[in-house]
């Protein structure tokens, strides 16, 4: 299975995130903003970046511009409850695979990240 990093400022909904996608067998680990999630991709290999937008110190725009720019083969996935963070998204289409609006149910982003996955 994969190797996810969760980068979400929402405690809550990270620990959601991510013992949904162990149950479906991936190894995740957590990160609560930008900056901590870029230190944490250098501890890597990750297959794929599940990343909120909105977050302090170090947004997902940013995180995704630098994760990709620093780890090419990375798939990154983008979350957002907020429709103008989506857009801001749109300049980062070739780096990422898509962006996930929330809320969202557990077999959404269980499906959203399998997908990733695969593409």
């Amino acid at each position: 299975m994969a190797r996810i990093l969760i980068t979400e400022d929402e405690d809550s909904l990270r620990s959601f995130v991510a013992r949904a996608l162990r149950l479906d067998g991936h190894e995740t680990m957590e990160a609560a903003d930008g900056a901590e999630g870029l230190e944490r991709l250098s501890e890597g290999p990750f297959d794929l970046l599940l990343s909120d937008i909105r977050m302090p110190v170090m947004d997902g725009i940013e995180l995704a511009h630098q994760a990709a720019d620093r780890f090419p083969g990375l798939k990154i996935l983008l979350m957002t409850g907020y429709a103008e963070q989506r857009e801001r998204a749109d300049d980062l289409a070739v780096k990422i695979v898509d962006v996930v609006s929330k809320p969202f149910s557990l077999p959404d982003i269980r499906l959203a990240v399998a997908q990733a996955l695969a593409a």
